[in-house]
């Protein structure tokens, strides 16, 4: 967001305020985007090994005379083997959806499945399990909804011992938990949070990023802003617990910094932060500079290696930044990263030259980081035309509509700082790029090139006579809508060259 002073534009033209409401307008629904924009989701685990041995075998659709001699043999099975057999076959066959739509509807299928999760045998349980996260994955709320009579026992295997176990135990629960009110209505007086807080200071690495997954999943809930994230004196709550320290120390750069996990809890802390619960405490605790780090990280990452999945992790640190950078706490503790701002500014150019070429659909999350980092801070603003970033800024006007807006937002940032650095600014390649822009059919585009342009014009009276010369007004004439700005335009354009 960027804003000026009311009392130095009014006398100049009676349209700008109008156009500064209107940016507003779109910065505010574009923010509303980004904080409720989320991953619902779900995860299937299965084991390599396992799907490498039953390679060619077809999951069968079952009825239920097979289901109840799966269920029956591995209740009362003469052998291990045999019982454990008959658990691979109902998991193999609840892979399909009619087989799973007929085992909620048999009477007793769900209990026989508890029962055999939560008996004294490690193989039989392990099956069980695998039979519940099958069945998480459903589609279908029924089957859902149906699996919550294990989900207390879930709960209670995280603090086991084996990480391949609570692994698969904290899959399922994150399939259940985003889907099912009922579910959540039933984990969170039981103590979930404490007991992802427990699982968060686990040494294997599949564990923590299926905890960052399924503790993702909770901070999705609807509710999640009243009842789960709300600090307070227990540790029944996100912000209360030790959880948030936790994920700060996961997303640290360093050698030990693993992409699956903090791709997992960049999200947590995401959907923590859209809920603007508590975001002070976060600040207090290091999230600006830890993120402004992991920042750094990166970009000095994308320049060492080829590595896919860099871009997971870019998106979700973006976000955390853009809506920290909105806090009043952020100003109170210094402001912006409490790193130089050329480091940062550079940082993100690398990432946006890297997403460029890797996934332009990311483009608009580092130009918003961008706005926000420019918009009060005319340091950050220097750091952009010192580092001479201003030209590659520009070339991005041609990949989309909402990067171009983003861009000439960025500039108005800028722009908005004085008369020395609208010199800075103009007339360079500015000048024809601003033509281009003119000449965009999308109305939004064309909005934002005239607000800049005003801006030049107040600052930079030798803006307006180049602009005519070069422009002769030519690209304003080929919108219509934009036909309606022009004597708002001339005006400016006198008043600029005869003040």
């Amino acid at each position: 967001m960027w804003s000026r002073q009311r009392g130095r534009l009014k006398p100049l033209c009676c349209g700008v305020e109008e156009l500064r409401c209107r940016r507003r307008e779109r910065e505010a629904a574009l923010r509303k985007a980004r904080r409720e924009q989320q991953l619902v989701s779900k995860r299937l685990l299965r084991d390599e090994a396992l799907e490498e041995a039953e390679e060619g075998c077809v999951a069968m659709i079952f009825g239920e005379a097979e289901i109840q001699q799966f269920l029956r043999l591995a209740q009362r099975g003469t052998e291990e083997k045999e019982r454990e057999g008959a658990l691979v076959s109902l998991r193999r066959g609840l892979q399909r959806p009619e087989t799973q739509q007929t085992f909620i509807r048999l009477e007793g299928s769900i209990r026989t499945l508890v029962g055999l999760l939560t008996s004294n045998q490690a193989l039989l349980q392990l099956e069980a399990a695998r039979c519940l996260h099958e069945l998480s994955h459903s589609e279908q709320s029924a089957v859902v909804e149906a699996c919550l009579p294990a989900t207390s026992y879930l709960l209670t295997y995280l603090s086991g011992h084996s990480s391949d176990f609570i692994e698969l135990c904290l899959y399922t629960l994150g399939n259940l938990i985003v889907e099912s009110e009922a579910v959540r209505r039933q984990l969170l007086p039981q103590g979930i949070v404490p007991a992802l807080a427990a699982c968060i200071q686990s040494p294997h690495l599949t564990v923590l990023e299926a905890l960052g997954y399924a503790l993702s999943q909770l901070l999705q809930a609807k509710e999640a802003p009243e009842k789960i994230i709300p600090s307070a004196s227990t540790d029944s709550s996100v912000l209360g617990s030790t959880l948030p320290q936790h994920m700060l120390q996961l997303l640290q750069p360093g050698p030990k910094l693993n992409l699956g996990v903090a791709v997992e809890f960049a999200w947590c802390l995401h959907y923590i932060i859209c809920s603007q619960v508590n975001n002070a405490l976060l600040i207090t605790q290091g999230a600006l500079s830890t993120l402004g780090l992991l920042l750094l990280d990166l970009a000095g990452a994308v320049q060492r290696t080829e590595d896919a999945g860099l871009e997971l992790l870019a998106c979700p640190v973006f976000r955390c930044l853009s809506n920290l950078l909105t806090e009043a706490a952020a100003e109170a503790v210094g402001g912006q990263l409490q790193l130089r701002d050329e480091r940062v500014v550079a940082a993100l150019f690398i990432l946006l030259q890297f997403l460029l070429q890797k996934q332009p659909s990311l483009l608009p999350e580092g130009l918003w980081l961008l706005n926000n980092l420019t918009a009060n801070s005319p340091s950050f603003c220097t750091s952009l035309l010192s580092l001479d970033l201003i030209e590659p800024l520009l070339h991005l006007l041609s990949v989309s509509n909402v990067v171009s807006v983003l861009v000439l937002t960025v500039l108005c940032n800028v722009a908005e700082k004085g008369p020395a650095y609208c010199q800075r600014l103009w007339p360079g390649p500015l000048l024809s790029s601003l033509l281009d822009t003119l000449a965009f059919s999308d109305t939004e585009v064309v909005g934002q090139s005239l607000e800049l342009l005003q801006l030049l014009f107040l600052y930079q009276p030798g803006a307006a006579q180049a602009f005519l010369q070069q422009s002769g007004l030519q690209a304003l004439q080929r919108h219509e809508e934009v036909a309606q700005l022009q004597d708002r335009v001339h005006a400016l354009q006198q008043t600029a060259l005869h003040g």
